[in-house]
C-alpha cells in the first residue's frame, strides 16, 4: 500500500470519529537495515531485539482502537491511552493531530483516557515508549478525520475533495470559499463503522512536528490551577492517611487507643487495613487508616495512635548485611551465561580465555556498589475512591490503568465492568505509578467506612514504605592486549535484590515469547535486563550476567527511572576510563575508536567539539564522558566536575554540598524529535537524576527500615548541585524513525558525571552515591509515631546559620 498509506475505521458516532488499522509495517516507516559484514562474535541480545521492540509488538494488536473525535465546536478531542506525569505526552499527541488535520495545536484537547480493558497492553506507560508506539496510530486517526471532513465539505461546496485543502481548522476551495470544521463535524460523521483508506502527510510538509511547543498544561501548573488527584471536586471524599509500621512490611497487632483517636477533632473514621497491593508477594503488611476533615487532622491523629506492631519482613537487616548476601550470590567470572541468543546459535561465547590468537593479555577487575534509591516524585502516592455496594470509582495518576481496574475489581469482588478508573495527570511517575498501593488502599478504606476517601501518602511513607530501586552490585572483568592496543574481552556480572517487574512486563514477555531472541526460561527481571543492557563498544568477547536475591515478600521494589542502565552504564564507563589509561589512550578518542555504531560516533564527536574536550582546567576540575544506546536512540554526554576543596567543602544552609557539576554538554539522536522543547526538558531532568545518583540520592537501610523520611532527608539534586551551564544538542533527523527520551539521559549522565568526578578527584568511585557511606547527613525522624509533625513555621525548618568560617551568609 505504500509507506504512508493506511487503512482505518470510520466509527458510527454523532460527530466525526475515526480509528486506526495497522499492519506490521505500519509502525516502522524506515526499517533498520543491518550493516554489511558479519560480527566476529554473536551480537548482544539488546542489539537484536530490545525492550522498545517488545513494547511496540505488544501494542500492535489493539492499535485500531486509538481514536480521535471532531467536536461540534470544531475542536478535536483525543483520549490519550498513556499517563501524563509531567513528561509532555499529551502535548506530543496534540501536535501529531494538529499536524495531520491542519488545525492549531491549542484546538486539540488531549486528556488521559479512563481504563479501557480492550486496549490490553496499549494502555501502559513505561520504557520511554510513548512516542515510539503512538506516533503512527495517532497520525493515522487524524489523517482519516481530515479526509472525511474534506469529503463532507466537497458535498456542500459541490466540488471534488481532491480540489480542496485544509488550513487553520477550515476546509478551503480553490476559489477561496471555506467552511470551518465546526460546520462539518456532524455531516462528516458515519452512520456505520467501516474501513477507510488514508495517506499521511510527507515529512517535507510538516509545519508542527519538529517545532518547539510549550506543554499544554504549563500555565495551569505554574499558576496553581492544574487539577491533581487530591484537587478533584468531590467534597464528600475526605482526606485520608495511613499510620504505617516502623519496619518494612510490618503488621498491626492491636490499636490500644482506638476510641480516643476516633474522638479527636476533625476525625471521622479510624480503621485497620491491609496495605499490600500484591497479595501474591507474601505476607500482607498492614496499617491504620485515618479519615478526617483535613490532612492536618489526619497527621495529628496518626501521631496520637498507640499501636502494637508485629514483626516486619527484614527486621535487623542493614545495608551491610544486604551487601554481604549480594556478594554471596554473585556468579563467578567465566561462569556459563544464561543468555543464548537463540537455540541455533547456542550460548554466547565465554571469556575464560580471550577470543582468538591475541598473544599476552592483562586483566582489570572491579566491583561497584549501588545503594537503594527512591523515585522521589514531587507528588506522593494519591488516589480518590468511592466504593458502593455494586460499583466503584477511582481517580489516580496510574501508569497501568487496566491493571489498576483489574486489581480493584478483584479486591472488591466486582466484575471489571463495574469499576471505573479515571487516569489523572500526575506530578511525576518515574516507574512508581506502575504499582497500585494507593488506589487499593483507598478502595479498602472506602469499603470499610462506606464513605468516599481522598487518600495521600506522607513523604515519610514514600521513603520508608514505598517502592525502592534495589541495592545491587556490578562486577566487571576486562582483558586487554598491550601489543595490539585493544580490549579483547569484557564481562559484567550484575547482582542485586530482586526487582518487581511482574505487574508490567510479565504478560508481555509471555505473549511475545516467540519473538524473543533468548530462552523463555529466564525470569522477568533477567529478560528485562538483557532487553535493555549492552556494551556500545567493540571489546571482543562480551558477556553480561544477571542474578538476584530475595523474593518480593521481603522488600517492596521497582525500577526507578531507567531500569538497569543507571547502574550498569556508570560501572562500564569507569572501566572504559581505566582501559584507556592502561593502553595509553585519550579517554574520548579511545571510545571513538571502539564505537560500533555510526550514529554513536557522530554524537560523541559533537560533544567533543561543543564541550571543548581537553580544554585547560584548574587542578581539581575535570571532564568525563559517556556514550549510551537505548530506546532506539544514541547520546553522548560530556560533564565537568569541580572537586576542589573550596567547592566541595563549602557550607550552604539547607544544601548538600560536595563536588559540583559545573557544565554538561549532551548530543542526542532520537530520530525525529516531535517536540524539541519537550525533548530538552526530559533530557535536563535525566541529567539532574544522574547527578543525584552519583553524589547524594540514596536510602539508608538500618535495622529493617529506611532512615529517610522527608525531602529534607532524601537528597535528590538541588539547586547547588545543578550545573549552571547545560547545552543539549539535538541531532537533525534523517527520515522519520522515532526514539524514546523519558529515561534516556539518566544512565549516560550518571556515567559521565562519575567519570568526571574520578578524573577530578584522582580516585575512581566504586560506591554510589559517593556520599552514602559517609553517614547520615540528617537527624533521623521518629518511626513511632510514623510521621513527623506538620510544620508550624516554615522559616524555622533550617537551623540558624553557623558563624563558622565559610558558612552561609544571607548578606552576600
Amino acid at each position: 500500500m505504500g509507506r504512508r498509506r493506511f487503512l482505518g475505521y470510520l466509527i458510527a458516532a454523532p460527530t466525526l470519529a475515526v480509528g486506526v488499522k495497522l499492519g506490521e509495517a505500519g509502525f516502522d516507516p524506515e526499517p533498520a537495515v543491518a550493516e554489511a559484514g558479519l560480527p566476529s562474535v554473536l551480537p548482544e541480545v539488546q542489539e537484536v531485539y530490545d525492550l522498545s521492540d517488545l513494547l511496540l509488538d505488544s501494542t500492535r494488536p489493539t492499535a485500531n482502537l486509538i481514536t480521535v473525535v471532531v467536536n461540534e465546536d470544531g475542536t478535536v478531542s483525543f483520549a490519550m491511552p498513556r499517563s501524563e506525569n509531567g513528561q509532555g505526552v499529551t502535548t506530543m499527541a496534540a501536535m501529531l493531530i494538529a499536524e495531520e488535520m491542519d488545525i492549531p495545536v491549542e484546538d486539540v484537547k488531549v486528556e488521559p483516557a479512563d481504563a479501557r480493558p480492550e486496549l490490553l497492553f496499549n494502555q501502559q506507560t513505561q520504557g520511554s515508549n510513548t512516542a515510539i508506539t503512538m506516533y503512527t496510530p495517532i497520525r493515522v486517526a487524524a489523517a482519516l478525520a481530515r479526509g472525511r471532513l474534506l469529503e463532507a465539505a466537497a458535498i456542500k461546496l459541490g466540488d471534488e475533495a481532491t480540489n480542496l485543502r485544509t488550513r487553520a481548522g477550515r476546509v478551503i476551495s480553490k476559489a477561496g470559499s471555506s467552511i470551518p470544521f465546526a460546520e462539518l463535524a456532524a455531516e462528516a460523521a458515519s452512520t456505520e463503522t467501516r474501513e477507510a483508506l488514508t495517506q499521511l502527510k510527507p515529512r517535507e510538509e510538516y509545519t508542527v512536528i519538529g517545532t518547539e511547543q510549550r506543554r499544554d498544561d504549563i500555565v495551569a501548573a505554574v499558576t496553581g490551577q492544574k487539577t491533581y488527584t487530591t484537587d478533584i471536586d468531590f467534597p464528600e471524599a475526605l482526606p485520608t492517611m495511613i499510620a504505617r509500621p516502623p519496619t518494612i512490611k510490618g503488621t498491626v497487632e492491636s490499636v490500644n487507643n482506638l476510641d480516643q483517636v476516633k474522638n479527636m477533632p476533625g476525625v471521622s473514621d479510624v480503621v485497620t487495613i491491609s496495605t499490600d497491593a500484591s497479595p501474591r508477594t507474601g505476607p500482607s503488611p498492614s496499617g491504620v487508616a485515618v479519615r478526617a476533615r483535613t490532612f492536618g487532622h489526619c497527621i495529628e491523629a496518626i501521631r496520637a495512635l498507640d499501636i502494637t506492631w508485629g514483626p516486619g519482613s527484614v527486621d535487623g537487616e542493614s545495608d551491610e548485611s544486604i551487601l554481604r548476601q549480594i556478594r554471596d550470590a554473585q556468579a563467578p567470572f567465566n561462569a556459563p551465561s544464561p543468555t543464548p541468543l537463540d537455540q541455533a546459535a547456542g550460548e554466547v561465547p565465554l571469556v575464560t580465555e580471550p577470543l582468538g590468537n591475541v598473544g599476552p593479555t592483562e586483566a582489570i577487575e572491579e566491583e561497584f556498589v549501588f545503594y537503594w534509591r527512591s523515585n522521589a516524585a514531587m507528588e506522593p502516592n494519591v488516589a480518590v475512591a468511592d466504593v458502593r455496594e455494586d460499583s466503584a470509582e477511582v481517580w489516580t495518576p496510574t501508569q497501568v490503568p487496566i491493571w489498576t481496574q483489574q486489581q480493584v475489581a478483584e479486591e472488591l469482588g466486582l466484575p471489571v465492568g463495574k469499576v471505573t478508573v479515571h487516569v489523572m495527570r500526575g506530578g511525576g511517575g518515574f516507574g512508581r505509578r506502575l504499582f497500585n498501593e494507593a488506589p487499593l488502599e483507598a478502595v479498602r478504606v472506602s469499603k470499610q467506612t462506606g464513605k468516599p476517601v481522598r487518600l495521600m501518602w506522607h513523604r515519610a511513607d514514600e521513603c520508608r514504605a514505598g517502592r525502592a530501586h534495589p541495592m545491587c552490585t556490578s562486577r566487571i572483568r576486562a582483558t586487554y592486549s598491550k601489543s595490539l592496543g585493544k580490549v579483547v574481552s569484557f564481562e559484567q556480572r550484575h547482582t542485586g535484590v530482586s526487582t518487581d517487574y511482574t505487574e508490567v512486563f510479565g504478560e508481555m514477555l509471555t505473549s511475545n515469547a516467540a519473538r524473543l531472541p533468548f530462552s523463555n526460561e529466564l525470569s522477568v527481571s533477567q529478560s528485562v535486563f538483557y532487553l535493555t543492557v549492552n556494551v556500545p563498544y567493540d571489546f571482543g568477547g562480551i558477556v553480561l550476567g544477571y542474578n538476584e536475591i530475595f523474593a518480593f515478600d521481603k522488600f517492596a521494589t521497582g525500577s526507578v527511572r531507567n531500569l538497569n542502565n543507571a547502574d550498569v552504564r556508570p560501572a562500564q564507563e569507569l572501566m572504559v576510563d581505566r582501559l584507556a589509561a592502561k593502553l595509553g589512550k585519550d579517554r574520548l578518542e579511545f571510545r571513538l575508536a571502539h564505537l560500533e555504531e555510526g550514529r554513536a560516533k557522530r554524537v560523541l564527536e559533537k560533544v567533543r567539539d561543543a564541550g571543548e574536550w581537553g580544554r585547560e582546567l584548574p587542578k581539581g576540575v575535570a571532564q568525563g564522558v559517556a556514550v549510551h544506546e537505548e530506546y532506539k536512540g544514541v547520546m553522548a554526554v560530556l560533564a565537568e566536575v569541580d572537586a576542589r576543596p573550596r567547592t566541595a567543602n563549602r557550607q550552604i544552609r539547607g544544601a548538600t554540598t560536595g563536588p559540583r557539576v559545573t557544565r554538561v554538554t549532551m548530543a542526542v539522536d532520537v530520530g525525529l524529535p516531535i517536540n524539541p522543547l519537550g525533548l530538552r526538558a526530559q533530557l535536563e531532568g535525566g541529567i539532574m537524576t544522574g547527578i543525584s545518583h552519583v553524589f547524594t540520592g540514596s536510602l539508608h537501610l538500618r535495622d529493617g527500615n529506611f532512615q529517610e523520611a522527608s525531602w529534607d532527608d532524601y537528597r535528590y539534586t538541588r539547586h547547588w548541585n545543578a550545573p549552571p551551564e547545560v547545552n543539549i544538542i539535538v541531532i537533525p533527523p534523517e527520515g522519520e524513525r522515532i526514539g524514546g527520551a523519558g529515561e534516556f539521559a539518566v544512565g549516560a549522565s550518571t556515567a559521565a558525571v562519575a567519570s568526571a568526578y574520578a578524573a577530578a578527584s584522582k580516585t575512581m568511585p566504586t560506591t554510589f552515591p559517593i556520599g552514602h557511606e559517609k553517614g547520615l547527613p540528617f537527624t533521623v525522624k521518629s518511626f513511632e509515631p510514623p510521621v513527623p509533625p506538620s510544620p508550624k513555621d516554615g522559616l524555622r525548618a533550617y537551623p540558624a546559620p553557623s558563624a563558622a568560617k565559610g558558612a552561609f551568609n544571607p548578606a552576600r
